[in-house]
């Protein structure tokens, strides 16, 4: 599964022009690939009115229960509603920026789930954390609030993102081997604290500074089920390529 998160970017002139490039590679997109496209909220609308199959749509964030005097928010209820079956819940920047913690992650998660949306669920250490060699505390102590509250079943409809801090939007890059490490720990963990059933069925992605010079060789890894994109995906010829990384490959536990 191949995400692409445009985050706080475009005008209705790139985006429509991204939209293009997109649908013109469509048709080139392996068919065991799920791609979903993150737009920023005020693009969406254009954007589900115009990206083509097998194109899916993601929101960026959403509240952590039902609508009301939330200003800038956006219910799962609104999102559902739209059309919109995916959301992108606990991203770094939303962590560090809006100082959201693993509970209130857990609780959006949580509530996503209960209104049908499915969730790209993201973990992520900073550089100091992966200095201290903090790295699996830290990614454990951010799932731990998920395992609380999802039932075995409904973690079908979560993906997991590993985006350490240090290498979102910085060009720095977790080496394939320090990726696997992480993906294959957090595997680990899901089967000792959830159940070996959704640790070997649990997509889990890499984000940070994904690129089309460094997809094939990460995707190479058995633990790496796709990407989580930033910058990349909003240069179309750069995400188709990503998407088409020939080396995924199937996880073990």
């Amino acid at each position: 599964m191949v995400g692409g998160n445009w985050k706080c970017n475009g005008t209705i002139a790139s985006v429509k022009q991204l939209v293009a490039d997109l649908n013109a590679g469509a048709k080139n997109i392996r068919d065991d690939v799920e791609v979903i496209c993150a737009p920023a909220s005020v693009h969406t609308g254009l954007v589900l009115s115009s990206l083509h199959h097998p194109y899916q749509i993601s929101a960026q964030n959403c509240w952590d229960g039902p609508g009301g005097a939330f200003t800038g928010e956006a219910s799962a209820e609104m999102i559902k509603d739209c059309g919109i079956p995916w959301v992108i819940i606990g991203h770094s920047e939303r962590r560090t920026l809006c100082g959201e913690t693993s509970e209130v992650v857990a609780k959006k998660v949580k509530y996503a789930l209960d209104h049908g949306l499915k969730v790209m669920a993201c973990v992520g250490e900073t550089l100091r954390e992966r200095e201290n060699v903090r790295t699996m505390e830290v990614l454990f102590s951010q799932l731990q609030p998920m395992a609380d509250k999802l039932t075995p079943l409904e973690w079908s409809n979560v993906v997991i993102a590993y985006e350490p801090v240090w290498a979102i939007g910085t060009g720095l890059v977790a080496t394939p081997t320090q990726a696997q490490e992480v993906h294959h720990g957090v595997r680990e963990w899901l089967a000792d604290h959830v159940s070996h059933e959704v640790a070997a069925a649990t997509r889990i992605q890499y984000g940070g500074s994904v690129n089309p010079g460094n997809c094939e060789e990460l995707a190479s890894q058995p633990d790496i089920d796709g990407f989580l994109v930033g910058g990349a995906s909003l240069t179309g010829s750069d995400f188709l390529t990503i998407c088409n990384a020939s080396a995924f490959s199937t996880a073990t536990v």
